[in-house]
């Protein structure tokens, strides 16, 4: 087991590693495996990359994000210019089912609410706003609505995941309640138990993710 002091010059060397994010901005504190990232991003592409990059990191138990978003003048928008471009970002993204998806921003906060039949057209909608100009944080309220039977989930998600070969799914545990997926078990890291997630939430049928899963 990697100690904290390895954990943070792990991350740090993760951080830099990773070119979206002006590493030398942003402070690194670690404390039984949990990860703070402090300092200042130019656009919340950069605090999200941070913070993936953070999770990928063997060990890391936990991360927790206080970076400030501080957009230069160039990058500064009205709130109604960035509801237009997320709009017009949502509307071109063909993941996304039209005119399901609202958008509400506020002081560069922007807000996606609506209903949407499958998990990667939630994330596609987050997804395809977050690198916009003036976007300082993105709140995904969307909710997963799947039109068709939830009838033999659980052997489609196990099936799912043995096919991805970087995943360890021996210790992965999964288990159906009508629509809301229960995971338990140990994955290795947080960018690991990130694409079990994920790969719960293609499944048809998924309409909640309970996720129980350890980090080993």
């Amino acid at each position: 087991m990697r100690t904290d002091r390895q954990l943070q010059q792990d991350v740090i060397d993760e951080l830099h590693w990773e070119l979206s994010v002006q590493a030398d901005h942003i402070g690194v504190e670690v404390k039984d495996g949990i990860v703070t990232l402090a300092g200042r991003v130019g656009g919340y592409m950069g605090k999200f990359a941070a913070e993936r990059a953070a999770q990928r990191v063997a060990g890391v138990r936990g991360v927790a994000v206080e970076l400030q978003v501080i957009l230069a003048g160039e990058s500064q928008r009205t709130d109604a210019d960035i509801a237009d471009a997320a709009n017009r970002a949502i509307e071109w993204n063909a993941s996304v089912p039209k005119g399901q998806v609202k958008v509400l921003v506020e002081d560069g906060r922007v807000t996606l609410s609506g209903d949407v039949p499958w998990g990667y057209a939630r994330e596609a909608a987050c997804a395809c706003v977050r690198g916009l100009h003036g976007v300082k944080e993105v709140v995904n309220l969307i909710l997963i609505k799947p039109p068709v039977s939830t009838h033999g989930i659980k052997g489609k998600i196990e099936a799912a995941l043995q096919r991805q070969a970087h995943l360890h799914t021996r210790g992965i545990n999964v288990s159906v309640d009508r629509g809301t997926v229960i995971l338990d078990g140990e994955v290795d890291s947080l960018s690991e138990r990130d694409a079990v997630e994920q790969a719960v939430w293609n499944a048809p049928g998924v309409q909640d993710v309970i996720d129980h899963l350890r980090i080993h």
